[in-house]
């Protein structure tokens, strides 16, 4: 009989909650995480620090971390120079995965803010998106004839090594969550409790066998006085169509109808009050260290392979709140 002992499951941080507190809180969430065992670091993008800039910094400081990010609003880079920026932090960092997370974001971060079209066919434009970025890390010469992207004789003009960035698409939904499966080699999943990842995983499965990540929110502060930042954190989702759809399959159908319905009136403070108590417990997790462990535990046990803690930081001390997050849920695994 063996005494062997399961290996220590990955477990990855994001920057995504707390980038507003500059760059050099990601650099010392970075060292924090090496020490503590993390394995991957992520950042998101949308109005704040440039992803691939970014990563390349926390890698060269802290070499033995893989570098995802979490996600690239997949309207604002052709599939080509997506794959550019991926192959060279690749070939920068030949001995770690670079785990390329790309999705359909909101309406307002590609329209509002950044002018660009966001479309109405989010999956047949997702579907063509991996296929031609697959195409363009081969470092084959790609032509590519579609209805959004064309590409006549492109070459990737970077040699990213031995290893090749590994493609993680953000999905939610049904459709999107088989499309992973189906194409990419991870998927990555956000804004959802734990008794929502069996169901998820199933979408995922039914197209293939891709990663599950997950973005997991906690939070080792006080509940109380925070709850209304979750209220706040929430409802700015719950306004978007496809997180909305989420919810409702999650549970949160009455919450959501209030939140829509106060949104629309013009009542911004109610549709945030209707945000309840336990829709914030469920999703943005905040206690003690031994229920932010428990929670990372539930995430894992119900089938997120890679969970990807997203500290909430808030409390007096925000960078005391992040390191005593990422303690807790390291004892997780």
């Amino acid at each position: 009989m063996s005494d062997s002992v399961s290996p220590t499951p990955p477990i990855g941080v994001t920057f995504a909650s707390f980038s507003a507190l500059g760059p050099q809180a990601g650099l010392r969430a970075a060292a924090r995480a090496v020490e503590l065992g993390y394995s991957s670091f992520w950042v998101a993008e949308t109005v704040g620090m440039e992803a691939f800039a970014t990563l390349a910094s926390i890698g060269a400081a802290q070499p033995s971390l893989s570098l995802g990010t979490g996600v690239l609003a997949l309207q604002l880079r052709t599939p080509a120079v997506t794959a550019m920026g991926a192959a060279t932090l690749q070939a920068l960092h030949p001995d770690r995965d670079i785990l390329l997370g790309v999705g359909i974001s909101s309406p307002a971060v590609v329209s509002r803010w950044h002018g660009a079209d966001y479309g109405d066919r989010p999956l047949a434009q997702t579907r063509e998106y991996l296929t031609l970025l697959r195409e363009c890390l081969s470092g084959e010469k790609v032509t590519f004839d579609g209805d959004f992207y064309r590409v006549k004789g492109f070459r990737l003009g970077v040699d990213p090594g031995e290893r090749r960035p590994r493609i993680i698409l953000a999905a939610l939904n049904p459709r999107m969550l088989e499309l992973a499966g189906e194409l990419a080699d991870g998927v990555l999943l956000n804004y959802l409790p734990a008794s929502h990842i069996a169901w998820s995983v199933e979408q995922v499965r039914r197209g293939g066998d891709a990663t599950v990540y997950a973005y997991v929110h906690v939070g080792v502060t006080d509940r109380e006085p925070n709850l209304d930042r979750g209220r706040r954190d929430i409802f700015s989702y719950a306004v978007v169509d496809s997180y909305a759809k989420n919810f409702i399959r999650a549970g949160f159908a009455d919450e959501v109808a209030e939140i829509r319905e106060r949104h629309a009136a013009g009542d911004r403070d109610g549709a945030v009050a209707a945000v309840s108590d336990r829709m914030v417990d469920a999703i943005d997790v905040l206690g003690d260290a031994d229920h932010v462990r428990d929670t990372v535990r539930a995430y894992i046990d119900a089938g997120i392979e890679v969970p990807v803690i997203m500290p909430m930081p808030w409390g007096t001390d925000r960078q005391q709140v992040i390191d005593d997050t990422m303690l807790a849920a390291a004892a997780a695994r």
